[in-house]
C-alpha cells in the first residue's frame, strides 16, 4: 500500500466522527460503542499475534522487549503520556464558552496524536505500508470524535489537521529510515511491534492495564540487535 494512506484514513474518520457528533451524536447508544470497542480489541489481539510470529529469532525478540521496557521505564515514557492525558481531561472538565474552540482543538489533538498507536501505526505504515494499526486507531478516533464533538463543539474538527501533520511526519520519517533496514531487521521490528499491539488489545478488552508506551523503545532495540548479530554472522 501507499505510505501515508493510514494517516489519510485517520484524518478522514476524525472529520466524519466530528460531523456526526455535531449532528446526531447523542442518539448513538453507549452500549453500541462498548461492543464495537470489544470487537476491535479481539481483532487487535489476533493481529498482534500474527505480527509477533514473524520473528526469525525469539531470543532477539525477548531481549529487545526486555531492554525496551527497561529503557521506557527509565525514561518514564508511559508516565509522560498519562500526564498529558490527565491534563487534557482536566481541560475538558472546564465549563464556559470562552476558549471553547481552542479547548476542543488542544484536547482532541493530544488524545488523537499522543500514544503508542500513533507511533507504532505510523512506523508500520512508513516501513511496510501496513495501515492495519492506523485503521484500528482511525475507527477508535472516529467514535471518540463523535463524543467530543457532542461535548466540546466544532473545534474537534480542527484536530484532524494535527493528525495529518503529526502522523504524516512520523510516517515520512519511518519511510526514510526503512530504506536502510534489512529483512531480518524488519522482521524483528515487526515482531516487537506485535508485542506492543497485544498490550494495547488487553487494554481495549479491559483485561489488563499495561504501560504500553514503555515498550516503544523495543522498536529501536529490535532492528539494532538484529543488525548487530547479522553483522557478525550470528543470524
Amino acid at each position: 500500500m501507499i505510505p501515508g494512506l493510514g494517516t489519510a484514513l485517520n484524518t478522514g474518520t476524525v472529520l466524519a466522527g466530528a460531523a456526526i457528533g455535531l449532528s446526531l451524536g447523542r442518539v448513538i447508544p453507549a452500549s453500541l460503542q462498548r461492543t464495537i470497542r470489544a470487537g476491535l480489541g479481539l481483532f487487535v489481539a489476533v493481529y498482534g499475534i500474527q505480527m509477533t510470529l514473524r520473528t526469525r529469532n525469539p531470543l532477539i525478540l525477548l531481549i529487545s522487549v526486555l531492554l525496551g521496557v527497561v529503557i521506557g521505564e527509565l525514561l518514564h515514557l508511559d508516565d509522560g503520556v498519562q500526564a498529558l492525558g490527565r491534563w487534557a481531561e482536566r481541560r475538558t472538565r472546564r465549563d464556559g464558552e470562552p476558549g471553547r474552540v481552542s479547548l476542543a482543538f488542544v484536547t482532541t489533538s493530544l488524545l488523537f496524536c499522543v500514544g503508542p498507536l500513533t507511533i507504532l501505526g505510523s512506523f508500520l505504515d512508513g516501513t511496510r505500508g501496513d495501515v492495519t494499526v492506523l485503521a484500528v486507531k482511525a475507527v477508535l478516533d472516529g467514535f471518540s470524535s463523535i463524543v467530543y464533538a457532542v461535548t466540546l463543539g466544532w473545534g474537534v474538527i480542527l484536530s484532524a489537521v494535527s493528525v495529518l501533520v503529526v502522523q504524516g511526519s512520523l510516517t515520512l520519517i519511518a519511510f526514510l529510515v526503512h530504506a536502510g533496514l534489512s529483512e531480518p531487521e524488519t522482521a524483528e521490528l515487526t515482531a516487537a511491534g506485535g508485542i506492543i499491539v497485544l498490550g494495547i488489545a488487553l487494554g481495549l478488552l479491559d483485561l489488563k492495564v499495561i504501560k504500553v508506551a514503555n515498550f516503544l523503545p523495543a522498536l529501536v532495540v529490535a532492528p539494532l540487535l538484529a543488525g548487530a548479530l547479522q553483522a557478525v554472522g550470528a543470524v
